[in-house]
């Protein structure tokens, strides 16, 4: 897959970790990126993770939730440590990821960020996620994703 590559893909080859990428065409005028990317790969939508950014007590941090939901901002909060969040502006989480809205990825990300990955991943064998760029996901085992991103598992989501 020649100019594939991303820094979430060079992460996952540096550490050696099993994933499949699956690429499809981007179409942009789908309405939600995670749904769009079930869709094309013909996968259950609730094993796609969408990477949201939020504003914990003023500091960026990540939920990764399934597409099939919403992150629930408080519960976000409380599993980084926090009291209140809001969701992040869209150029603050691109500068501070690295990827732009609709590729950002969990992993690989320009900062390190806190993360929390809702407890439903761990219901399946693998779950997909953006690769860094918006048509391509990655197949990943969740214990992986977790440890990758030195993540928390709780239940994020709404």
């Amino acid at each position: 897959m020649a100019g594939r590559g991303t820094p979430a893909t060079a992460l996952l080859d540096k550490q050696k970790v099993a994933y499949a990428l699956h690429a499809y065409e981007h179409d942009p005028r789908h309405e939600s990126y995670g749904l769009e990317a079930a869709e094309a790969l013909g996968i259950a939508p609730e094993r796609v993770f969408k990477t949201l950014v939020a504003e914990v007590d003023g500091k960026l941090a990540v939920g990764v939730v399934p597409v099939t939901g919403q992150l629930d901002l408080k519960a976000l909060a409380a599993a980084v440590g926090g009291k209140k969040a809001k969701m992040a502006d869209v150029a603050a989480a691109e500068r501070a990821t690295g990827y732009v809205a609709g590729g950002i990825s969990p992993l690989g990300q320009k900062k390190r960020l806190p993360v929390a990955v809702d407890a439903s991943a761990e219901g399946f064998e693998t779950v997909y996620c953006s690769a860094g760029r918006r048509g391509l996901e990655v197949e990943i085992a969740p214990e992986d994703l977790v440890r990758l991103t030195q993540a928390v598992v709780a239940p994020i989501s709404a």
